[in-house]
């Protein structure tokens, strides 16, 4: 086949008889366009096109919500081209994403460049391979209108929620808050969770273990108090098991009972979105929203070798676990060749997609078999290589044969109590030589039992008691999160990410380590929404939306119509939190502080970065300070401390101290205010980029006031991340 087609950067002159395809990325138009002869050009969007206006509600709620899209800024340039293109070709196909997104960028595109849809096919790529392209070229479709509708249902529900609820808490808490339909039950239940860790009472309890020594080479094994006078046991106290252990003294030990099972440990289903972001998590430490970065560059295509552009795995947005024949056959053959018959199960393994699953799309897999991870490495970042793997492992493990493990369980009488003892024994890897699914709390590892039989003597070497406490629900981790909104029917595994990231940008939620926690804002602002929007803060109300969505795109309920049911009721809540609603910035609390400058009282007030004491004097005394409390609730002033560092003034040479300021930490000379030099506060790690030689240092985005790390050469060097890199050298 030709491999010429033109890729957009330019119109060609001679476009007449040619046919336009249009994708909504570069990196996708440069991997497609191999695979298409010279009749062809592909062209990139670049996303979107069209979307709501930034600087208003941009939707006509008295014109049965009618949305009013505008071109997005810098796009105007875009669609003179794609228009220019699409009046000489013959055909247009529409290629963005297969999802919602994809078919509402397809949408707006046809409306700005054939409106009249003479000339306009949609089609779909669930991998960009040769075979998928040129069988969706073959193969073309009309644009779905209800998954238009569905998608834009979504985006004017959540217009309608951010844009009305938000500005309410600018007047009532502060400015550069944010309220969203699902963002907004997210925090609500990182805070729930949070107020059960605060609300745990922990209960002491105790084990008591024996060590013991047995079978044929006299080995040692524990066992583990489970019975007395056989029934089940449970020690609460120290003084408990004292008594159990006093009671032991001098009894007999033998094995009671024993029992041999043998036991088939299957594989997981190969990935679909919301489990590749938690495994992703848990076994890489991505987050969700690096995790569908890293995808979408493998779905799109990355440079191989020679070979130009190859996408690597299929479309990387799916809730089904199916797969086709054709690369289960391939797996199989794989399996067979590399690891050995024993490791292929007799039929192709299949796996049962969720209920409510769309079905649409295969689940995440490699597209070609030729390309192991190890043979293309090089080709690869190390993230993507290490995704990528995971993704191969995943599928790979899918189709192999079962792990086959012996069981062994003992019960070990000792006068009126009984221990068990239990080990296993990996008879047969199977799919484990491969890939095992990581778990978010580890079980107990079970050790190998020496060879035991019935009325067997034992030796007693020592008995262990334990205390123990009951422990509070853990906090969410972005792996444990994704599950939590995927079990209760909350947003789409699309749509993960992007919560994620915005939760924690606006300051709601923080994460320390790897745990998601609510910030004294997070708290604040949803227990305020909870009391006036009790509906669109319910898990129950937001799961129930996402099926109505769903119903949309399937055409068996009309948009429009299930905007106004949702309307009615909102705009009640809005016009009573308007009017009801704390207004925290006017609240004063008073307490017992006194004002160093001018001897008035301080208050608790509100500002942009939380509570903090105020005097009353205000504006004559500006004296503010930050506070903590007790666990008696009293109010404790916090001085300010000027932190001292090894880093001198470039202008007068002089010490910088950290100081802390609206933005944030920063570096001020020691001389002030005879010297007013600043700087931002440097982490001492060089900066990544080769031949650079700058470090990277602390700042924050001018909205919200998020932590980030650029390189102190800026504007020289622009690079910056969100996190530090980790084993990185410093100077």
């Amino acid at each position: 086949m030709a491999r010429s087609a033109k890729v957009c950067g330019s119109i060609q002159t001679e476009i007449m008889g040619k046919s336009l395809v249009i994708v909504e990325s570069p990196a996708k138009a440069k991997t497609i366009n191999k695979f298409l002869g010279k009749g062809f050009i592909v062209m990139a969007s670049v996303g979107h096109v069209k979307d709501l206006p930034k600087s208003k509600l941009g939707v006509d709620v008295e014109n049965r919500f009618e949305p009013q899209y505008e071109v997005i800024k810098g796009k105007a340039a875009i669609i003179k081209e794609l228009k220019k293109a699409g009046k000489g070709a013959d055909m247009i196909y529409l290629a963005p994403d297969p999802d919602r997104e994809g078919e509402a960028i397809a949408w707006h595109i046809a409306d700005e460049i054939d409106k009249k849809r003479t000339k306009t096919k949609r089609v779909l790529f669930n991998e960009i391979t040769e075979k998928a392209v040129n069988e969706a070229i073959s193969n073309p479709m009309e644009l779905n209108e209800h998954k238009y509708e569905a998608q834009q249902a979504r985006r004017v529900l959540d217009r309608l929620v951010g844009y009305k609820v938000s500005p309410i808490l600018w007047d009532k808490v502060k400015r550069g808050l944010s309220a969203g339909r699902v963002q907004s039950v997210t925090v609500r239940l990182i805070c729930d969770r949070e107020r059960e860790i605060q609300a745990f009472v922990p209960r002491e309890y105790w084990s008591l273990e024996a060590e013991l020594i047995g079978g044929p080479e006299q080995t040692v094994f524990i066992a583990k108090l489970i019975k007395k006078d056989d029934k089940k046991i449970e020690i609460n106290t120290g003084a408990e098991a004292d008594t159990a252990v006093a009671g032991l003294k001098g009894a007999s030990w033998k094995v009671d009972e024993i029992e041999f099972k043998e036991t088939r440990r299957n594989p997981a289903a190969p990935f679909i979105t919301s489990k590749l972001q938690q495994e992703a998590s848990r076994k890489l430490g991505f987050t969700a929203k690096k995790t569908m970065t890293i995808a979408q560059m493998l779905y799109e295509g990355v440079e191989i070798g020679d070979e130009g552009p190859i996408g690597l795995i299929t479309y990387m947005r799916t809730d089904s676990t199916r797969l086709s024949a054709e690369a289960v056959t391939d797996a199989r053959e794989y399996i067979s060749r590399r690891y050995g018959p024993e490791y292929l199960p007799p039929k192709p393994v299949i796996y049962k997609s969720k209920k409510k699953a769309q079905d649409a799309h295969e689940a995440i897999r490699p597209t070609y078999l030729k390309y192991p991870p190890e043979a293309i490495k090089k080709d690869l970042t190390t993230d993507q290589f290490k995704l990528y793997t995971l993704i191969w492992n995943r599928f790979i493990a899918c189709q192999m044969a079962p792990a086959i493990i012996d069981q062994t369980r003992a019960l070990i009488n000792a006068g009126v109590y009984t221990f068990s003892a239990s080990g296993s024994i990996v008879k047969f890897q199977g799919f484990t030589a491969v890939y095992v699914e990581g778990k978010d709390v580890e079980d107990e590892e079970e050790s190998k039992l020496p060879q035991l039989s019935k009325g067997d003597a034992l030796g007693l070497k020592a008995l262990i008691p334990g205390q123990h406490f009951t422990q509070p629900p853990p906090r969410f981790t972005e792996a444990t999160l994704v599950k939590e909104l995927e079990e209760n029917g909350i947003g789409r595994p699309s749509t993960y990410a992007a919560i994620i990231f915005t939760i924690q940008d606006r300051e709601y939620v923080i994460k320390d380590k790897t745990q998601l926690k609510p910030t004294e804002l997070g708290f604040t602002v949803n227990d305020l929404l909870i009391k006036s929007f009790p509906d669109i803060l319910n898990v129950e109300f937001t799961a129930h939306m996402e099926e109505e969505l769903d119903k949309i795109e399937d055409g068996a309920a009309e948009w429009r119509k299930t905007m106004e049911v949702f309307y009615g009721p909102f705009k009640i809540s809005l016009d009573s939190a308007q009017k009801e609603m704390k207004n925290l910035k006017a609240e004063e609390v008073p307490t017992d502080i006194v004002c160093e400058k001018c001897g008035k009282m301080m208050v608790i007030k509100w500002g942009r970065k939380g509570k903090f004491l105020a005097c009353v004097g205000y504006p004559e005394c500006k004296s503010t300070k930050n506070f903590t409390t007790d666990d008696t609730g009293k109010v404790l002033p916090l001085e300010r401390e000027n932190e001292t560092t090894d880093e001198v003034c470039a202008k007068c040479g002089s010490p910088m101290l950290i100081k802390s300021g609206r933005f944030g930490r920063f570096l001020a000379c020691s001389k002030y205010p005879e010297c007013k030099s600043t700087a931002p506060v440097s982490t001492g790690i060089l900066c990544p980029e080769e031949g650079c030689g700058g470090k990277l240092v602390e700042r924050r985005t001018k909205r919200g006031g998020r932590v980030f790390f650029s390189c102190s050469n800026y504007p020289k060097c622009k690079h910056a991340v969100w996190e530090l890199p980790k084993n990185t050298g410093t100077d």
